[in-house]
């Protein structure tokens, strides 16, 4: 088979009747080589230095990438693998909605291949820092290794909702969202 985009996405759309939550976790194929496609820092999906330009191949893609415990990321089908270059996140969170107050607040983003998170127990909130500019790094954590990078336009949101734990004046402050408190700072 080819490297191209399109000839994985045909694969996929063949080998499975769910396109949109494929049983990646029960594919093992060896490597198939590495191929040309780049997710940049803005989030953009980049195949030989071009952006990918059907939208509907980047959101495929999304559900068949998982990152494995050497820290690549792989394009994964049912009889191959593809390891692919990300530059941060292979995802950006964006638009947070905030629904109720204080500890009954429920918080959720939208990702730029359109699939609605709640910042819950199985999609964490993290926000640590840029090692080399010491800027937060605000990540959801997704299943198969795989994180969502808040824009800053949603870390501006969220920082507007941001509290204390508790009332003592040395608890941490973060947010609450689906009975959970995630640590800003």
């Amino acid at each position: 088979m080819s490297q191209k985009p399109e000839a994985i996405a045909e694969q996929i759309k063949s080998g499975t009747g769910n396109l949109s939550k494929p049983p990646i976790e029960n594919w093992h194929p060896e490597l198939s080589g590495d191929i040309d496609i780049v997710v940049n820092r803005k989030g953009e999906w980049v195949y030989q230095g071009k952006p990918i330009p059907r939208e509907a191949i980047v959101r495929l893609f999304s559900t068949i990438l998982r990152r494995e415990e050497d820290g690549e990321f792989y394009l994964v089908t049912p009889v191959e693998k593809w390891r692919i270059q990300v530059e941060d996140t292979p995802l950006l969170a964006h638009t947070l909605v905030s629904e109720g107050e204080g500890k009954a607040r429920n918080l959720s983003v939208t990702t730029n291949v359109g699939e609605v998170l709640d910042i819950d127990e199985s999609h964490p909130l993290s926000v640590g820092t840029y090692p080399d500019t010491g800027e937060p790094r605000p990540v959801i954590k997704l299943p198969h290794g795989l994180e969502a990078r808040l824009v800053t336009s949603a870390y501006y949101d969220l920082a507007e909702l941001v509290a204390a734990e508790n009332p003592d004046a040395e608890a941490p402050i973060g947010v609450w969202s689906h009975g959970n408190f995630y640590k800003i700072a």
